[in-house]
């Protein structure tokens, strides 16, 4: 599938015929395989022919012509197709490439993409290329297409166009429109998204919600406008309310929303027994989170609580692959699919010690193998930030009466400011810092107060955002400056400033938002970021999503957007932004 209409050309199908009639070998055969076969969720003994990045047979025979064919021995092990992260969100500090990588190593063999950064910062004949580049890595990437920046931007019907929504929509490799963050929108009458929704469905391409909290009736409106599924049950009940309105059900396990062993319980007390709408997802996680694994972790946690085994595999492959119309290509060891599978000391152990994606090893006796592959960033318009303004002290003054006081990592209220902001530092007796965002053009700034960020956090400033703009948060402006200008440097970063010192910092030189490290080199720097933050009073479990978050519109109750500050429920602009 690189650059080409059809995953495999007919002169290779021809090939793949020619193994079964013996007039090409295998280039792998897996013999004595006793693997999963999702069909009838039984554990069967076969041999496995696989050409290339093809399974070309399964069954009791084995090839007349085995010439130059890698043969491995599978006795005492099990096989099982290789796991589906199905609501991936590819750029929380690391890239997609460095993500992917990642993943393989411990099963995770096809990742669903999210499309926003790509959406917000890249013109989509650069995404497409850069898509079409990571074809090319043994996993197997697919994509979503957004309909809305869940936050207000400047300029919004430009970025989120018909024509750029319609060319998204009809990327062979983007299977789903959403996540519907803005499905407010939609039930109060947008008709143009309601249209992109029906063009996903012409397409037959299937439509992801975002639906936290979401009532009985509000299922039911957003199932009749065309929602075939939905990640954010956060309790048993809220399972069964999707699944009695017709919705295939994500069960999610992640760093702000670590639910799913609480939703299994539940939902068995509940009598709940049949998993076949059911999928897992780590839901777009920040490095350190998946130190433990991936999907692989997210299976063991199901069969631990007592989801019978060929079930909680089905729930990471066959599941997903059935839902969004892949399942000839991807969820399971059978005849024509691509050559994904983890190779299992025991049925109860997900976490493969080899992996197979595309018919490449990924790893092998629990022994990584190298691949050599890099993504020409550049090529795809993915730099180092280019910012070429200053911020002074006058862009540093505060006066707004109205903050943002955080109830958690995400959750945002308003609150009366109290203190004089006016002075070039503030107190760290209490927990409100100076807050600003300053767009990454240098074009306007917003600034306010936020409460509960940190009392002893002095300088601190991020290009990693939900738009890209630039986040400020200090008690001394001169640190938040030093910060600032550190940021600048780097071309894109996370940077702590402290006594006119920097003392941590995370490079992000790609568009300011991705790292080019690996994300065992993010991890340390992340988890390292995070015990700095707590010395100095955050409190919350992920700060990347707090940075994150403090724009995004599909969260209560205020936001600070490119727009000004925002009250989502009353879908207003409070104090809009202000031009430097």
């Amino acid at each position: 599938m690189l650059d080409q209409r059809y995953r495999w050309k007919n002169k290779k199908l021809r090939e793949h015929v020619a193994v079964i009639d013996g007039k090409l070998a295998p280039t792998l055969l897996l013999k004595n395989a006793m693997y999963l076969n999702q069909m009838i969720k039984k554990w069967i003994l076969a041999n496995i022919w696989i050409y290339e990045d093809r399974i070309v047979y399964v069954g009791e025979k084995f090839p007349d012509n085995t010439k130059g064919c890698e043969v491995v021995d599978c006795s005492n092990l099990f096989l099982v197709p290789g796991y589906i992260e199905p609501h991936a969100h590819p750029s929380q500090l690391y890239n997609p490439h460095s993500f992917a990588q990642y993943a393989s190593q411990s099963g995770t063999t096809t990742i669903i993409n999210d499309n926003l950064t790509l959406a917000l910062h890249s013109d989509k004949k650069k995404a497409f290329s850069l898509i079409s580049e990571l074809r090319q890595l043994p996993v197997s990437m697919y994509w979503w297409c957004r309909f809305d920046p869940q936050t207000e931007i400047q300029d919004e019907e430009m970025v989120f166009s018909h024509a750029n929504i319609r060319s998204w929509l009809e990327h062979d490799a983007v299977l789903q429109g959403g996540e519907l963050t803005a499905w407010p929108k939609l039930l109060d009458g947008d008709d143009l998204m309601l249209h992109w929704i029906q063009e996903a469905k012409r397409m037959r391409k299937q439509i992801e919600g975002h639906f936290p909290g979401a009532s009985e009736k509000t299922l039911a409106k957003l199932m009749l406008l065309g929602a075939d599924c939905d990640h954010e049950s956060m309790s048993g009940q809220d399972v069964m309310n999707r699944l009695l309105q017709g919705y295939t059900t994500s069960l999610r396990y992640s760093s702000i929303r670590p639910d799913l062993p609480t939703i299994l319980d539940e939902i068995h007390e509940l009598g709940i027994d049949q998993y076949d709408k059911f999928f897992l997802t780590t839901d777009g996680s920040p490095p350190s989170f998946y130190e433990q694994g991936m999907i692989d972790l997210l299976i063991k946690i199901a069969i631990d609580k007592g989801v019978p085994i060929e079930d909680a595999y089905n729930m990471a492959t066959i599941n997903i692959a059935k839902y969004y119309n892949i399942e000839y290509l991807h969820g399971n060891i059978a005849t024509g699919r691509v050559a994904n599978i983890n190779f299992l000391s025991a049925k109860n152990q997900p976490t493969p010690v080899s992996v197979l994606a595309k018919g490449q090893w990924i790893k092998i006796n629990n022994e990584v193998v190298p691949n050599s592959m890099q993504v020409n960033w550049e090529a795809h318009d993915i730099k180092k930030l280019q910012l070429d303004w200053e911020l002074s002290m006058d862009d540093l003054q505060f006066s707004m009466p109205f903050g943002m006081e955080m109830v958690n990592s995400v959750i945002m209220k308003p609150f009366s400011v109290t203190i004089d902001a006016s002075s070039s530092t503030i107190s760290t007796n209490h927990d409100e810092s100076l807050l600003m965002l300053v767009d990454r053009k240098g074009k306007w700034r917003i600034n306010t107060i936020i409460k509960g960020f940190a009392n002893k956090v002095s300088g601190f400033a991020s290009s990693f955002s939900n738009t890209g703009d630039i986040i400020l948060i200090g008690k001394s402006k001169e640190d938040m400056i030093l910060a600032f200008n550190r940021m600048k440097e780097l071309g894109g970063g996370i940077v702590l400033t402290e006594d006119g010192q920097v003392i941590h910092e995370i490079p992000l030189p790609l568009i300011g938002h991705m790292s080019d490290r690996s994300m065992e080199d993010l991890m340390v720097e992340e988890k390292q970021l995070t015990i700095l933050l707590r010395e100095r009073g955050y409190q919350y479990s992920d700060p990347i999503y707090t940075l994150l978050f403090l724009s995004s519109t599909h969260l209560p109750y205020i936001r600070i957007t490119p727009r000004g500050i925002y009250d989502v429920m009353n879908k207003m602009v409070l104090f809009p932004s202000i031009m430097r």
